[in-house]
Protein backbone atom coordinates (compact mmCIF):
# COMPACT_ATOMS: atom_id res chain seq x y z
CA UNK A 1 0.00 0.00 0.00
CA UNK A 2 1.51 3.19 -1.24
CA UNK A 3 2.30 5.87 1.80
CA UNK A 4 2.31 9.64 1.08
CA UNK A 5 3.60 12.05 3.60
CA UNK A 6 2.37 15.63 3.91
CA UNK A 7 4.25 18.12 2.53
CA UNK A 8 5.51 21.07 4.61
CA UNK A 9 3.42 23.49 2.82
CA UNK A 10 0.28 21.75 4.03
CA UNK A 11 1.25 22.67 7.70
CA UNK A 12 0.15 26.39 7.19
CA UNK A 13 -3.32 25.08 6.65
CA UNK A 14 -3.23 22.60 9.77
CA UNK A 15 -4.99 23.97 12.84
CA UNK A 16 -2.59 25.36 15.15
CA UNK A 17 -0.84 23.07 17.57
CA UNK A 18 -0.99 20.25 15.05
CA UNK A 19 1.65 17.90 14.64
CA UNK A 20 3.05 16.98 10.96
CA UNK A 21 2.59 12.68 11.08
CA UNK A 22 3.09 10.50 8.20
CA UNK A 23 -0.55 9.42 6.89
CA UNK A 24 -1.59 6.80 4.69
CA UNK A 25 -3.69 8.83 2.13
CA UNK A 26 -4.09 5.90 -0.25
CA UNK A 27 -7.77 6.04 -1.11
CA UNK A 28 -10.10 2.59 0.54
CA UNK A 29 -11.92 1.18 -1.75
CA UNK A 30 -14.20 -1.55 -0.75
CA UNK A 31 -13.03 -5.01 -1.82
CA UNK A 32 -13.03 -6.38 -4.87
CA UNK A 33 -15.47 -8.84 -6.44
CA UNK A 34 -14.20 -12.06 -7.64
CA UNK A 35 -14.03 -12.45 -11.58
CA UNK A 36 -13.50 -14.75 -14.39
CA UNK A 37 -15.32 -14.54 -18.00
CA UNK A 38 -15.06 -15.96 -20.99
CA UNK A 39 -13.66 -12.91 -22.44
CA UNK A 40 -10.67 -13.25 -20.86
CA UNK A 41 -9.62 -15.32 -24.06
CA UNK A 42 -9.32 -11.82 -26.04
CA UNK A 43 -6.60 -11.34 -24.71
CA UNK A 44 -3.49 -11.66 -26.66
CA UNK A 45 -0.97 -13.34 -25.65
CA UNK A 46 2.92 -12.47 -25.06
CA UNK A 47 5.00 -12.12 -28.15
CA UNK A 48 1.79 -11.53 -30.04
CA UNK A 49 3.95 -8.23 -32.42
CA UNK A 50 0.79 -6.52 -32.33
CA UNK A 51 0.08 -7.14 -28.45
CA UNK A 52 -1.72 -3.33 -27.28
CA UNK A 53 0.26 -1.63 -24.87
CA UNK A 54 -2.72 -2.14 -21.90
CA UNK A 55 -2.27 -6.14 -22.88
CA UNK A 56 1.73 -5.81 -22.10
CA UNK A 57 0.94 -3.77 -19.00
CA UNK A 58 -1.37 -6.44 -17.70
CA UNK A 59 -4.02 -3.35 -17.78
CA UNK A 60 -1.99 -1.42 -15.47
CA UNK A 61 -0.96 1.42 -17.37
CA UNK A 62 -2.96 2.77 -20.27
CA UNK A 63 -0.23 3.94 -23.07
CA UNK A 64 -0.25 8.12 -23.64
CA UNK A 65 -1.68 10.04 -26.63
CA UNK A 66 1.97 9.11 -28.27
CA UNK A 67 2.27 6.29 -27.73
CA UNK A 68 -1.69 5.22 -28.66
CA UNK A 69 -1.37 7.46 -31.90
CA UNK A 70 2.12 5.11 -32.56
CA UNK A 71 0.34 2.10 -32.31
CA UNK A 72 -2.74 3.25 -34.15
CA UNK A 73 -0.24 4.00 -36.92
CA UNK A 74 1.49 0.61 -37.37
CA UNK A 75 -1.82 -1.40 -37.40
CA UNK A 76 -3.26 1.14 -40.03
CA UNK A 77 0.20 0.74 -42.26
CA UNK A 78 -0.67 -3.17 -41.91
CA UNK A 79 -4.47 -3.61 -42.76
CA UNK A 80 -5.85 -1.72 -45.92
CA UNK A 81 -9.37 -2.05 -43.77
CA UNK A 82 -7.98 1.03 -41.65
CA UNK A 83 -7.93 4.35 -41.85
CA UNK A 84 -6.27 7.03 -39.45
CA UNK A 85 -8.70 10.44 -39.89
CA UNK A 86 -7.96 13.83 -38.34
CA UNK A 87 -10.85 15.74 -37.95
CA UNK A 88 -10.15 18.15 -35.46
CA UNK A 89 -7.82 19.66 -32.61
CA UNK A 90 -8.04 20.54 -28.84
CA UNK A 91 -7.31 23.35 -27.21
CA UNK A 92 -4.22 22.71 -27.00
CA UNK A 93 -3.17 21.87 -30.44
CA UNK A 94 -3.13 18.06 -30.31
CA UNK A 95 -4.75 16.29 -32.90
CA UNK A 96 -8.21 14.76 -32.85
CA UNK A 97 -8.50 11.31 -34.95
CA UNK A 98 -10.57 8.19 -35.72
CA UNK A 99 -10.15 4.97 -36.96
CA UNK A 100 -12.07 4.00 -39.59
CA UNK A 101 -12.58 0.42 -39.98
CA UNK A 102 -14.46 -0.69 -42.99
CA UNK A 103 -14.43 -3.42 -45.89
CA UNK A 104 -14.87 -2.54 -49.95
CA UNK A 105 -18.22 -3.42 -51.13
CA UNK A 106 -21.24 -2.53 -53.71
CA UNK A 107 -23.56 -0.14 -51.61
CA UNK A 108 -22.98 1.93 -48.85
CA UNK A 109 -23.36 0.56 -45.33
CA UNK A 110 -24.42 1.67 -41.86
CA UNK A 111 -21.61 3.22 -39.57
CA UNK A 112 -21.04 2.28 -35.91
CA UNK A 113 -19.86 5.14 -33.88
CA UNK A 114 -17.89 4.76 -30.74
CA UNK A 115 -16.35 7.71 -28.83
CA UNK A 116 -13.48 6.73 -25.70
CA UNK A 117 -12.09 9.33 -23.53
CA UNK A 118 -14.43 12.23 -23.73
CA UNK A 119 -13.93 11.65 -19.60
CA UNK A 120 -10.10 11.09 -20.21
CA UNK A 121 -9.85 9.10 -16.91
CA UNK A 122 -12.55 7.14 -18.07
CA UNK A 123 -10.18 5.65 -21.15
CA UNK A 124 -11.73 1.56 -21.35
CA UNK A 125 -12.95 2.69 -24.64
CA UNK A 126 -9.67 3.85 -25.88
CA UNK A 127 -7.93 0.14 -24.53
CA UNK A 128 -10.90 -1.85 -25.76
CA UNK A 129 -11.21 -0.12 -28.85
CA UNK A 130 -7.55 -1.14 -29.90
CA UNK A 131 -7.80 -4.54 -28.80
CA UNK A 132 -11.13 -5.07 -31.29
CA UNK A 133 -9.39 -3.08 -33.69
CA UNK A 134 -6.73 -5.63 -34.45
CA UNK A 135 -8.55 -8.41 -33.62
CA UNK A 136 -10.65 -6.95 -36.57
CA UNK A 137 -7.80 -5.87 -39.06
CA UNK A 138 -5.56 -9.49 -38.20
CA UNK A 139 -7.07 -11.79 -36.24
CA UNK A 140 -10.13 -13.19 -37.69
CA UNK A 141 -13.16 -10.57 -36.83
CA UNK A 142 -13.15 -9.13 -40.49
CA UNK A 143 -16.71 -9.94 -41.08
CA UNK A 144 -17.89 -7.85 -38.69
CA UNK A 145 -17.30 -5.54 -41.57
CA UNK A 146 -19.71 -6.87 -44.17
CA UNK A 147 -22.62 -5.23 -43.27
CA UNK A 148 -21.47 -2.46 -40.92
CA UNK A 149 -18.72 0.30 -40.67
CA UNK A 150 -17.22 1.11 -37.22
CA UNK A 151 -15.48 5.23 -36.97
CA UNK A 152 -13.94 4.98 -33.34
CA UNK A 153 -12.30 8.02 -31.61
CA UNK A 154 -9.45 6.44 -28.77
CA UNK A 155 -9.83 9.92 -27.36
CA UNK A 156 -11.80 12.67 -27.22
CA UNK A 157 -10.63 14.79 -24.43
CA UNK A 158 -6.90 13.98 -25.72
CA UNK A 159 -5.91 17.40 -23.32
CA UNK A 160 -6.84 15.77 -20.14
CA UNK A 161 -5.61 12.75 -21.68
CA UNK A 162 -1.86 13.84 -21.14
CA UNK A 163 -2.63 15.37 -17.07
CA UNK A 164 -2.44 12.09 -15.98
CA UNK A 165 -1.65 10.81 -12.35
CA UNK A 166 -2.74 8.06 -10.02
CA UNK A 167 -4.83 10.07 -7.79
CA UNK A 168 -7.00 11.58 -10.86
CA UNK A 169 -9.95 9.17 -9.93
CA UNK A 170 -9.77 8.18 -5.81
CA UNK A 171 -13.24 6.22 -6.88
CA UNK A 172 -11.26 4.11 -9.78
CA UNK A 173 -9.59 1.10 -9.59
CA UNK A 174 -7.46 1.53 -12.11
CA UNK A 175 -5.42 2.30 -14.26
CA UNK A 176 -2.28 3.12 -12.69
CA UNK A 177 -2.22 6.51 -14.85
CA UNK A 178 -5.78 7.83 -15.19
CA UNK A 179 -6.41 10.98 -16.97
CA UNK A 180 -8.42 14.07 -16.00
CA UNK A 181 -11.87 14.68 -16.51
CA UNK A 182 -12.11 18.46 -18.19
CA UNK A 183 -10.11 19.79 -20.83
CA UNK A 184 -7.29 22.26 -20.97
CA UNK A 185 -9.69 24.69 -20.86
CA UNK A 186 -11.77 22.97 -17.56
CA UNK A 187 -14.43 22.30 -19.91
CA UNK A 188 -16.21 18.77 -19.13
CA UNK A 189 -17.34 18.27 -22.85
CA UNK A 190 -20.38 15.94 -21.72
CA UNK A 191 -21.60 19.15 -21.14
CA UNK A 192 -20.93 20.88 -24.27
CA UNK A 193 -23.21 19.24 -26.64
CA UNK A 194 -25.84 21.69 -27.07
CA UNK A 195 -23.80 25.18 -26.37
CA UNK A 196 -20.85 24.06 -28.11
CA UNK A 197 -18.45 25.92 -26.76
CA UNK A 198 -14.88 23.92 -26.57
CA UNK A 199 -12.86 23.62 -29.85
CA UNK A 200 -13.00 19.23 -29.28
CA UNK A 201 -16.73 19.74 -29.41
CA UNK A 202 -17.17 22.08 -32.67
CA UNK A 203 -14.61 19.38 -34.34
CA UNK A 204 -16.78 16.40 -33.15
CA UNK A 205 -19.94 18.04 -34.03
CA UNK A 206 -18.59 18.56 -37.84
CA UNK A 207 -17.17 15.24 -38.27
CA UNK A 208 -20.45 13.34 -36.89
CA UNK A 209 -22.14 15.43 -39.17
CA UNK A 210 -20.14 14.37 -42.14
CA UNK A 211 -20.23 10.14 -41.19
CA UNK A 212 -24.11 10.52 -40.36
CA UNK A 213 -23.49 7.10 -38.29
CA UNK A 214 -26.36 5.11 -37.32
CA UNK A 215 -25.58 4.71 -33.51
CA UNK A 216 -23.12 6.02 -31.41
CA UNK A 217 -22.04 4.72 -28.11
CA UNK A 218 -20.62 7.26 -25.24
CA UNK A 219 -17.92 5.03 -23.23
CA UNK A 220 -17.69 6.25 -20.17
CA UNK A 221 -16.78 5.01 -16.58
CA UNK A 222 -19.33 5.20 -13.30
CA UNK A 223 -19.02 5.43 -9.94
CA UNK A 224 -21.36 6.35 -7.05
CA UNK A 225 -22.02 2.58 -5.28
CA UNK A 226 -21.08 -0.81 -5.65
CA UNK A 227 -22.98 -3.56 -6.87
CA UNK A 228 -22.03 -6.80 -9.39
CA UNK A 229 -23.10 -4.92 -12.78
CA UNK A 230 -19.83 -4.67 -14.53
CA UNK A 231 -20.99 -2.58 -17.35
CA UNK A 232 -23.97 -0.85 -17.65
CA UNK A 233 -25.86 1.58 -20.46
CA UNK A 234 -28.69 2.80 -20.80
CA UNK A 235 -30.78 5.48 -23.80
CA UNK A 236 -34.27 7.43 -23.61
CA UNK A 237 -36.89 5.02 -24.08
CA UNK A 238 -35.34 1.95 -21.55
CA UNK A 239 -38.43 -0.05 -20.59
CA UNK A 240 -40.84 2.69 -21.77
CA UNK A 241 -38.96 5.74 -20.04
CA UNK A 242 -39.99 9.38 -21.46
CA UNK A 243 -37.77 10.33 -25.39
CA UNK A 244 -38.39 13.05 -27.85
CA UNK A 245 -37.69 10.48 -30.37
CA UNK A 246 -39.96 6.91 -29.36
CA UNK A 247 -39.46 5.28 -32.24
CA UNK A 248 -35.72 4.97 -31.88
CA UNK A 249 -35.93 3.85 -28.27
CA UNK A 250 -38.34 1.34 -28.56
CA UNK A 251 -36.05 -0.01 -31.63
CA UNK A 252 -33.18 0.06 -29.12
CA UNK A 253 -35.46 -1.38 -25.88
CA UNK A 254 -36.28 -4.02 -28.10
CA UNK A 255 -33.70 -4.91 -30.15
CA UNK A 256 -30.06 -3.52 -29.09
CA UNK A 257 -30.68 -4.05 -24.93
CA UNK A 258 -31.67 -7.99 -25.06
CA UNK A 259 -28.58 -8.35 -27.74
CA UNK A 260 -26.38 -6.73 -25.69
CA UNK A 261 -27.48 -8.10 -22.39
CA UNK A 262 -27.05 -11.55 -24.08
CA UNK A 263 -23.54 -11.17 -25.74
CA UNK A 264 -21.97 -9.39 -22.42
CA UNK A 265 -23.77 -12.19 -19.71
CA UNK A 266 -22.30 -15.38 -22.72
CA UNK A 267 -18.60 -13.51 -22.31
CA UNK A 268 -18.89 -13.78 -18.31
CA UNK A 269 -19.70 -9.98 -17.40
CA UNK A 270 -23.06 -8.89 -15.72
CA UNK A 271 -24.44 -5.83 -17.42
CA UNK A 272 -27.42 -3.49 -15.93
CA UNK A 273 -29.31 -0.32 -16.58
CA UNK A 274 -27.18 2.59 -15.92
CA UNK A 275 -29.22 4.27 -12.86
CA UNK A 276 -28.54 6.90 -10.18
CA UNK A 277 -29.28 6.11 -6.58
CA UNK A 278 -31.88 8.20 -5.15
CA UNK A 279 -30.13 7.76 -2.11
CA UNK A 280 -26.96 6.57 -2.28
CA UNK A 281 -26.44 5.30 1.17
CA UNK A 282 -30.01 3.34 1.13
CA UNK A 283 -30.34 1.61 -2.50
CA UNK A 284 -33.53 0.59 -1.98
CA UNK A 285 -34.96 3.73 -1.33
CA UNK A 286 -34.95 3.39 -5.57
CA UNK A 287 -33.18 4.53 -8.17
CA UNK A 288 -33.57 7.12 -11.03
CA UNK A 289 -33.89 7.06 -14.89
CA UNK A 290 -34.88 10.67 -15.98
CA UNK A 291 -34.36 11.92 -18.91
CA UNK A 292 -30.82 13.56 -19.52
CA UNK A 293 -31.15 17.87 -20.95
CA UNK A 294 -29.06 18.08 -24.15
CA UNK A 295 -25.94 19.13 -22.65
CA UNK A 296 -25.33 15.12 -22.90
CA UNK A 297 -24.72 13.15 -25.18
CA UNK A 298 -27.89 11.05 -24.86
CA UNK A 299 -29.82 14.14 -24.05
CA UNK A 300 -28.71 15.54 -27.64
CA UNK A 301 -29.17 12.24 -29.50
CA UNK A 302 -32.59 12.13 -28.61
CA UNK A 303 -33.15 15.52 -29.74
CA UNK A 304 -31.27 15.15 -33.04
CA UNK A 305 -32.46 12.28 -33.88
CA UNK A 306 -29.50 10.48 -33.40
CA UNK A 307 -29.40 6.93 -31.62
CA UNK A 308 -27.01 7.46 -29.25
CA UNK A 309 -26.34 4.74 -25.72
CA UNK A 310 -24.74 5.93 -22.91
CA UNK A 311 -22.32 2.90 -21.65
CA UNK A 312 -20.98 2.72 -18.01
CA UNK A 313 -18.42 0.35 -16.81
CA UNK A 314 -18.17 -0.04 -13.43
CA UNK A 315 -15.23 2.21 -11.05
CA UNK A 316 -14.84 -0.40 -8.52
CA UNK A 317 -14.25 -3.10 -10.82
CA UNK A 318 -10.47 -4.27 -12.20
CA UNK A 319 -9.46 -2.73 -15.07
CA UNK A 320 -9.04 -5.59 -16.99
CA UNK A 321 -12.80 -6.68 -16.23
CA UNK A 322 -13.86 -3.39 -17.94
CA UNK A 323 -11.44 -3.12 -20.90
CA UNK A 324 -12.93 -6.55 -21.71
CA UNK A 325 -16.85 -5.87 -20.80
CA UNK A 326 -16.32 -2.58 -23.11
CA UNK A 327 -14.87 -4.81 -26.03
CA UNK A 328 -17.81 -7.01 -26.21
CA UNK A 329 -20.34 -4.18 -25.75
CA UNK A 330 -18.65 -2.54 -29.52
CA UNK A 331 -18.49 -6.11 -30.91
CA UNK A 332 -21.95 -6.83 -30.08
CA UNK A 333 -22.86 -3.30 -31.22
CA UNK A 334 -21.20 -3.42 -34.81
CA UNK A 335 -22.87 -6.46 -34.96
CA UNK A 336 -26.16 -5.58 -34.45
CA UNK A 337 -25.95 -2.55 -37.01
CA UNK A 338 -25.10 -4.96 -39.40
CA UNK A 339 -27.25 -7.22 -38.65
CA UNK A 340 -30.20 -4.86 -38.14
CA UNK A 341 -29.81 -1.66 -39.97
CA UNK A 342 -32.98 -1.65 -41.69
CA UNK A 343 -35.00 -1.79 -38.22
CA UNK A 344 -32.92 0.93 -36.86
CA UNK A 345 -32.79 3.32 -39.67
CA UNK A 346 -36.63 2.99 -40.45
CA UNK A 347 -37.21 4.01 -36.34
CA UNK A 348 -34.74 6.68 -37.03
CA UNK A 349 -36.32 7.87 -39.92
CA UNK A 350 -39.78 7.84 -38.52
CA UNK A 351 -38.34 10.17 -35.79
CA UNK A 352 -36.90 12.73 -38.57
CA UNK A 353 -40.01 12.60 -40.33
CA UNK A 354 -42.19 13.42 -37.42
CA UNK A 355 -42.80 17.13 -36.27
CA UNK A 356 -44.35 17.56 -33.28
CA UNK A 357 -46.30 20.57 -31.62
CA UNK A 358 -44.94 20.77 -28.06
CA UNK A 359 -42.00 19.50 -26.54
CA UNK A 360 -41.17 19.01 -23.17
CA UNK A 361 -38.57 21.52 -21.48
CA UNK A 362 -38.53 20.55 -18.10
CA UNK A 363 -39.38 17.83 -16.01
CA UNK A 364 -40.75 16.76 -12.49
CA UNK A 365 -40.65 13.83 -10.23
CA UNK A 366 -43.05 11.22 -10.48
CA UNK A 367 -44.25 9.23 -7.34
CA UNK A 368 -44.58 5.83 -8.34
CA UNK A 369 -41.80 3.82 -10.28
CA UNK A 370 -42.16 3.25 -13.54
CA UNK A 371 -40.68 -0.19 -12.96
CA UNK A 372 -39.38 -2.54 -10.22
CA UNK A 373 -36.35 -4.48 -10.47
CA UNK A 374 -36.70 -7.56 -8.07
CA UNK A 375 -33.13 -8.98 -7.60
CA UNK A 376 -31.03 -5.96 -8.02
CA UNK A 377 -27.55 -7.56 -8.27
CA UNK A 378 -26.31 -5.29 -5.35
CA UNK A 379 -23.13 -5.56 -2.62
CA UNK A 380 -24.23 -5.98 1.23
CA UNK A 381 -23.11 -3.20 3.61
CA UNK A 382 -23.32 -1.15 6.89
CA UNK A 383 -23.48 1.67 8.28
CA UNK A 384 -21.36 3.75 10.52
CA UNK A 385 -20.97 7.37 12.11
CA UNK A 386 -18.08 9.28 10.86
CA UNK A 387 -16.43 11.11 13.36
CA UNK A 388 -14.72 13.23 10.55
CA UNK A 389 -18.31 13.80 8.37
CA UNK A 390 -20.61 13.38 11.59
CA UNK A 391 -22.80 12.00 9.52
CA UNK A 392 -23.86 7.64 8.74
CA UNK A 393 -21.62 6.70 5.84
CA UNK A 394 -21.32 3.60 4.06
CA UNK A 395 -19.23 0.37 4.36
CA UNK A 396 -19.22 -1.83 1.07
CA UNK A 397 -18.53 -5.33 2.38
CA UNK A 398 -17.46 -7.25 -0.66
CA UNK A 399 -20.73 -9.67 -0.70
CA UNK A 400 -22.91 -9.98 -3.51
CA UNK A 401 -26.71 -9.62 -2.07
CA UNK A 402 -29.63 -8.84 -3.74
CA UNK A 403 -32.98 -6.31 -3.24
CA UNK A 404 -35.89 -5.29 -4.81
CA UNK A 405 -34.75 -1.64 -6.49
CA UNK A 406 -37.71 0.37 -7.66
CA UNK A 407 -36.91 2.76 -10.68
CA UNK A 408 -38.33 6.33 -10.75
CA UNK A 409 -38.50 8.44 -14.37
CA UNK A 410 -39.97 12.08 -14.54
CA UNK A 411 -42.92 13.17 -16.18
CA UNK A 412 -43.06 16.35 -17.97
CA UNK A 413 -43.37 19.61 -16.33
CA UNK A 414 -43.07 22.40 -18.45
CA UNK A 415 -44.65 21.82 -22.13
CA UNK A 416 -44.23 24.70 -24.44
CA UNK A 417 -46.01 24.79 -27.65
CA UNK A 418 -43.74 25.24 -30.16
CA UNK A 419 -44.07 28.56 -32.56
CA UNK A 420 -44.25 28.44 -36.49
CA UNK A 421 -40.58 29.78 -36.13
CA UNK A 422 -37.80 31.35 -33.80
CA UNK A 423 -36.43 35.00 -35.04
CA UNK A 424 -32.62 35.44 -33.95
CA UNK A 425 -31.13 39.01 -34.41
CA UNK A 426 -28.21 39.71 -36.94
CA UNK A 427 -26.65 40.77 -33.93
CA UNK A 428 -25.83 37.40 -32.30
CA UNK A 429 -23.50 35.66 -34.69
CA UNK A 430 -22.49 33.61 -32.06
CA UNK A 431 -25.94 32.02 -31.91
CA UNK A 432 -26.21 31.83 -35.43
CA UNK A 433 -23.06 30.21 -35.46
CA UNK A 434 -23.94 27.15 -33.19
CA UNK A 435 -27.13 26.93 -35.72
CA UNK A 436 -24.81 26.17 -38.00
CA UNK A 437 -22.56 23.51 -36.37
CA UNK A 438 -25.63 21.73 -35.49
CA UNK A 439 -27.19 21.41 -38.63
CA UNK A 440 -30.47 23.73 -38.00
CA UNK A 441 -32.03 24.97 -41.24
CA UNK A 442 -32.81 28.73 -41.33
CA UNK A 443 -33.19 31.55 -43.74
CA UNK A 444 -31.60 34.38 -43.31
CA UNK A 445 -33.14 37.86 -44.29
CA UNK A 446 -31.72 39.82 -47.06
CA UNK A 447 -33.57 42.77 -46.16
CA UNK A 448 -34.75 43.99 -43.32
CA UNK A 449 -38.35 42.43 -42.27
CA UNK A 450 -41.03 43.35 -39.51
CA UNK A 451 -42.75 41.17 -38.13
CA UNK A 452 -45.72 40.18 -35.27
CA UNK A 453 -44.10 38.02 -32.24
CA UNK A 454 -44.67 36.71 -29.27
CA UNK A 455 -41.74 37.82 -27.07
CA UNK A 456 -40.35 37.19 -23.51
CA UNK A 457 -39.41 40.01 -20.86
CA UNK A 458 -37.12 38.68 -17.78
CA UNK A 459 -38.21 38.68 -14.47
CA UNK A 460 -36.11 39.16 -11.49
CA UNK A 461 -33.16 37.72 -13.47
CA UNK A 462 -30.64 35.83 -11.07
CA UNK A 463 -26.71 34.77 -12.35
CA UNK A 464 -25.68 31.27 -10.60
CA UNK A 465 -22.75 29.95 -9.63
CA UNK A 466 -19.65 29.81 -12.61
CA UNK A 467 -19.91 26.37 -14.47
CA UNK A 468 -18.61 25.56 -17.30
CA UNK A 469 -16.73 28.92 -18.55
CA UNK A 470 -20.44 30.69 -17.95
CA UNK A 471 -22.30 32.17 -15.37
CA UNK A 472 -25.90 30.51 -15.69
CA UNK A 473 -29.10 32.70 -15.86
CA UNK A 474 -31.93 32.19 -13.72
CA UNK A 475 -35.09 33.80 -14.51
CA UNK A 476 -39.26 34.23 -14.98
CA UNK A 477 -40.40 34.77 -18.09
CA UNK A 478 -43.16 37.36 -18.99
CA UNK A 479 -44.79 36.42 -22.50
CA UNK A 480 -46.30 39.07 -24.26
CA UNK A 481 -47.27 40.04 -28.06
CA UNK A 482 -44.87 43.10 -30.09
CA UNK A 483 -43.55 43.91 -32.56
CA UNK A 484 -39.98 43.57 -33.56
CA UNK A 485 -37.90 44.80 -36.98
CA UNK A 486 -34.93 42.19 -37.45
CA UNK A 487 -32.21 43.33 -39.90
CA UNK A 488 -30.98 41.68 -42.96
CA UNK A 489 -28.56 38.65 -41.80
CA UNK A 490 -31.07 37.76 -38.96
CA UNK A 491 -32.49 34.23 -39.47
CA UNK A 492 -36.01 32.63 -39.05
CA UNK A 493 -35.68 29.39 -37.39
CA UNK A 494 -38.53 27.02 -39.15
CA UNK A 495 -39.62 24.12 -36.17
CA UNK A 496 -41.11 22.37 -38.76
CA UNK A 497 -38.01 20.45 -39.83
CA UNK A 498 -36.18 17.51 -38.36
CA UNK A 499 -34.03 19.27 -35.81
CA UNK A 500 -36.93 21.27 -34.79
CA UNK A 501 -36.83 19.67 -31.07
CA UNK A 502 -32.95 20.61 -30.85
CA UNK A 503 -34.16 24.37 -32.29
CA UNK A 504 -36.48 24.79 -29.21
CA UNK A 505 -34.19 23.76 -26.50
CA UNK A 506 -31.28 26.06 -27.84
CA UNK A 507 -33.68 28.89 -28.30
CA UNK A 508 -36.73 28.26 -26.25
CA UNK A 509 -36.59 30.83 -23.30
CA UNK A 510 -37.69 28.18 -20.92
CA UNK A 511 -35.26 25.78 -21.93
CA UNK A 512 -32.70 24.92 -19.29
CA UNK A 513 -30.05 24.27 -21.41
CA UNK A 514 -30.93 27.60 -23.50
CA UNK A 515 -28.30 29.47 -24.80
CA UNK A 516 -30.39 32.19 -22.78
CA UNK A 517 -30.12 30.10 -19.74
CA UNK A 518 -26.23 29.78 -20.35
CA UNK A 519 -26.03 33.64 -20.68
CA UNK A 520 -25.56 33.69 -24.08
CA UNK A 521 -27.06 37.53 -24.07
CA UNK A 522 -25.64 39.29 -21.05
CA UNK A 523 -26.37 42.59 -22.53
CA UNK A 524 -30.05 42.04 -22.23
CA UNK A 525 -28.99 42.47 -18.07
CA UNK A 526 -28.03 46.06 -18.16
CA UNK A 527 -29.15 49.69 -18.90
CA UNK A 528 -27.13 52.67 -20.34
CA UNK A 529 -30.10 55.38 -20.06
CA UNK A 530 -30.63 56.82 -16.62
CA UNK A 531 -32.84 60.23 -15.65
CA UNK A 532 -31.20 62.39 -12.57
CA UNK A 533 -33.11 62.67 -9.93
CA UNK A 534 -33.46 66.55 -10.40
CA UNK A 535 -36.13 64.85 -13.01
CA UNK A 536 -37.73 61.67 -11.97
CA UNK A 537 -38.08 62.94 -7.94
CA UNK A 538 -40.57 65.57 -9.46
CA UNK A 539 -41.88 63.79 -11.98
CA UNK A 540 -42.59 60.77 -9.07
CA UNK A 541 -44.37 63.06 -6.90
CA UNK A 542 -46.67 64.38 -10.27
CA UNK A 543 -47.89 60.31 -10.88
CA UNK A 544 -48.17 59.89 -6.72
CA UNK A 545 -50.69 62.78 -7.07
CA UNK A 546 -52.43 61.93 -10.59
CA UNK A 547 -52.49 57.75 -10.51
CA UNK A 548 -54.59 56.46 -7.33
CA UNK A 549 -53.82 52.59 -8.92
CA UNK A 550 -50.01 53.42 -8.92
CA UNK A 551 -50.02 55.08 -5.88
CA UNK A 552 -52.08 52.05 -4.07
CA UNK A 553 -49.44 49.72 -5.65
CA UNK A 554 -46.75 52.17 -4.51
CA UNK A 555 -47.43 52.04 -1.12
CA UNK A 556 -47.82 48.51 -1.00
CA UNK A 557 -44.65 47.68 -2.43
CA UNK A 558 -43.08 50.40 0.43
CA UNK A 559 -45.36 47.75 3.17
CA UNK A 560 -44.21 44.78 1.50
CA UNK A 561 -39.90 45.66 0.94
CA UNK A 562 -38.32 47.68 3.94
CA UNK A 563 -34.94 47.75 2.06
CA UNK A 564 -36.75 49.04 -0.92
CA UNK A 565 -38.71 51.44 1.34
CA UNK A 566 -35.24 52.31 2.54
CA UNK A 567 -33.56 53.46 -0.52
CA UNK A 568 -34.23 56.45 -2.46
CA UNK A 569 -32.56 55.22 -5.75
CA UNK A 570 -34.32 52.23 -5.70
CA UNK A 571 -37.99 53.95 -5.12
CA UNK A 572 -37.05 56.47 -7.97
CA UNK A 573 -36.10 53.63 -9.87
CA UNK A 574 -40.07 52.12 -9.42
CA UNK A 575 -41.15 55.26 -10.71
CA UNK A 576 -38.54 55.92 -13.80
CA UNK A 577 -39.82 52.18 -14.77
CA UNK A 578 -43.41 52.79 -14.85
CA UNK A 579 -42.59 56.12 -17.44
CA UNK A 580 -41.93 56.70 -21.24
CA UNK A 581 -38.17 57.31 -20.51
CA UNK A 582 -37.28 53.67 -19.51
CA UNK A 583 -35.26 51.48 -21.53
CA UNK A 584 -37.91 49.20 -23.43
CA UNK A 585 -35.12 46.55 -24.54
CA UNK A 586 -33.82 46.27 -20.79
CA UNK A 587 -33.87 42.65 -20.02
CA UNK A 588 -35.92 41.98 -23.50
CA UNK A 589 -34.91 38.95 -25.09
CA UNK A 590 -34.37 39.33 -28.24
CA UNK A 591 -35.28 35.75 -29.89
CA UNK A 592 -38.83 36.02 -31.46
CA UNK A 593 -41.58 33.77 -31.45
CA UNK A 594 -44.02 33.92 -34.73
CA UNK A 595 -47.10 31.94 -34.03
CA UNK A 596 -48.94 29.76 -35.85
Amino acid sequence: MRKLALAVSALALMPCGTLAQTYDLTAPLPPVLPWHGASEALIAKPGDPFITPIEAANFAETPSYAETRAWLERLVAASPLLKLEVFGHTAQGRELYAIRATKPGAAPKPTLFAQGGIHAGEIDGKDAGMMLLRDIALRGKDSLLDHADLVWVPIFNADGHERTSPTNRPNQRGPNNQGWRTTAQNLNLNRDYLKIDTPEMRAMRAYINRIKPALMLDLHVSDGIDYQYDISFTFPGWAGSPSHSPAIGKWLDAHYRPAVSTALAAAGHVPGLYIEAVDPKHLEKGALLSPDTPRYSTGYGELARQPTVLVETHSLKPYRQRVLGTYVLIEESLRLVGAEHQGLAEAAAADLASRPVTSVLTWKDLDKPLFVIDQFKGVAQETYRSPASGAEEVHWLGRPTTLKVPVFVQQPDFVTTLPAAWWVPVTKPEVIERLKLHNIAFETLTAPRTVALDMVRLVDPKLAKPDEGHIPLTAGYKHFKRTETYPAGSVRVPSDQPLGLLAAAMLEAESPDSLLAWNFYPEILMRTEYMEGYVIAPLADRMLANDPKLRAAFKAKLAADPKFAADPEARLGWFYARTPYYDERYLLYPVGRELK
